[in-house]
């Protein structure tokens, strides 16, 4: 399908999902037909008049369709991938809500600058449990603040907004502040923080059953001292003396014969999937054991000087836009971590958008599937290629896709990422993982971009396998697994 034709194809797999979850992420019964009414293609938030109560609604009636799209989206991933039956088909109905909530938290923060500018407010991000929220406060003549994003620019060019100035300092239009602010609040984080401890009560009454159940069980009675844990502390003792104990991520864990590897990372606009955009993307391929292919370049130019092409082959760097309206906030927060200003980076300058182009999707796709893919951290690249990339989720529950992830590495197998009160599970951010890897230069640091951190990445992967296996740990040891390892799904019945 071309254009935007998959929007509708999205919506013709309601019923499926309606068969499969009835109910949204915070138990609500969702309204199947509220979400067939969505204009998903063209957008779903309130454009309003200029007048401050318009905007204030405005912005009400934009929180709350974004609350009923995000709880929606939080639900899907676990549905699709507990239908073991099959019965939904595809994950384009997810990537369709995200894309529309996507627009959507643009349309909520040019409303959150538009009363700005008009003094009905005064917005300051601030962390709150387990989000960063904008938090309204009644103007009181000073600036907000806010290191997050960039200035909304009343000209319409980029960049014309001085950092030095509020948007309200800029604008001409002087309102007084006349509306309410509770109940446009950002409720983002008590969200998160309630279904957090829903999830906890459940684990909680999950393990208590399952301790119920053993005592219940009278074999176990009769096993002396009782059965050793699988994968216990001592399976993944190092040098130090240091003994993590077993995690979900180990799952992620390269095997004993893994060898040729994609290494792959992506820069973002924030860190939700569903809110948020990637803007780049890097990737590069490295064979952990047999020989570089020949007839391969021999060399490839980072931005870094100091970088060594190696043996690393295949290098590929894509730049992806941003909506004009993403644009125009700027993301001050982005440019000074990365490098990128978004202000450059709209559509209107020629700069294609990732969830817009289906053939870049279908390349990226294509090469995630051909090998395993290398990742740091690697459930955050997952998480935006299941809302961003057609036929990601698709295959990645047929077992189709492999990933290995180079953080548990680093907490598991490297004796340097010793606990400390500052990282209680040890250093191991990708720049000190590949410093203490030797794959990146103590004077440097992570550089932030794509192909850069994907190559330090694979370099301090292939260093840190070749010492496992010459001292016969790692995916050497008693307890490592046979093939490449990692991360991959399969049917089940």
């Amino acid at each position: 399908m071309t254009d935007r034709a998959w929007f509708d194809a999205a919506k013709g797999d309601i019923p499926q999902w309606a068969a499969s979850m009835p109910k949204d992420a915070d138990g609500t019964t969702i309204d199947w037909d509220w979400v067939r009414s969505l204009d998903l293609a063209h957008g779903v938030g309130t454009i309003p008049e200029p007048t401050p109560q318009s905007i204030h609604d405005a912005l009400k009636a934009d929180y709350a369709t974004r609350e009923r799209l995000e709880s929606i989206i939080a639900q899907c991933n676990s549905a699709f991938m507990t239908d073991f039956d099959r019965f939904i088909g595809s994950y384009r109905l997810p990537r369709a809500l995200a894309y529309a909530n996507r627009r959507l938290n643009d349309n909520i923060n040019t409303l959150l600058h538009l009363g700005e500018q008009q003094h009905l407010w005064a917005v300051s991000r601030e962390r709150r449990g387990r989000a960063t929220i904008a938090v309204l406060k009644p103007y009181s003549g000073s600036g907000p603040s806010n290191d997050d994003q960039g200035m909304l620019d009343l000209s319409g060019e980029a960049g014309g907004t001085s950092a030095g100035n509020t948007a309200a300092e800029n604008s001409d239009v002087k309102f007084p502040t006349t509306v309410a602010l509770d109940d446009v609040q950002d409720r983002t984080a008590a969200i998160l923080d309630a279904r957090a401890e829903r999830r906890k009560a459940q684990r909680f009454q999950k393990r208590a059953g399952d301790a119920a159940m053993a005592r219940a069980n009278l074999s176990g009675a009769t096993s002396p001292g009782g059965a050793a844990l699988p994968g216990g502390a001592a399976a993944s003792g190092n040098a130090t003396g240091h003994h993590p104990k077993p995690d979900w991520r180990d799952a992620y864990l390269p095997g004993r014969d893994v060898d040729a590897v994609m290494g792959i990372d992506i820069e973002t606009t924030g860190i939700d999937p569903a809110r948020d955009y990637i803007i780049d993307v890097g990737f590069e391929f490295m064979n952990m054991a047999s020989p570089r292919p020949a007839g391969e370049p021999e060399t490839y130019a980072y931005e870094q000087g100091y970088y060594a092409a190696g043996d690393a082959y295949g290098q590929s760097r894509l730049a992806f836009g941003v909506p004009p309206e993403n644009a125009a906030l700027g993301n001050a927060l982005i440019a000074k971590l990365t490098g990128i200003d978004v202000r450059g980076r709209s559509s209107e300058a020629g700069y294609r958008l990732f969830d817009e182009w289906p053939q870049a999707q279908a390349g990226l796709l294509a090469r995630l599937t051909q090998q395993p893919y290398v990742a740091h951290n690697a459930t955050f690249e997952h998480s935006w290629f299941m809302l961003n990339v057609a036929g990601y989720a698709e295959s990645y529950r047929a077992g189709r896709i492999t990933i290995i992830d180079t953080l548990p590495m680093s907490r598991q197998w490297d004796p340097g990422a010793v606990p400390t009160n500052e990282h209680p599970y040890g250093d191991n951010t990708l720049d000190a993982y590949a410093k203490r890897q030797g794959a990146l230069d103590s004077a440097h640091n992570e550089r932030h971009l794509g192909l850069e951190d994907s190559h330090i990445m694979l370099v301090a992967m292939k260093h840190h396998l070749a010492a496992l296996k010459a001292q016969g740990k790692g995916p050497w040891g008693s307890t490592g697994r046979a093939g490449v390892g990692g991360k991959s799904c399969g049917r089940k019945r």
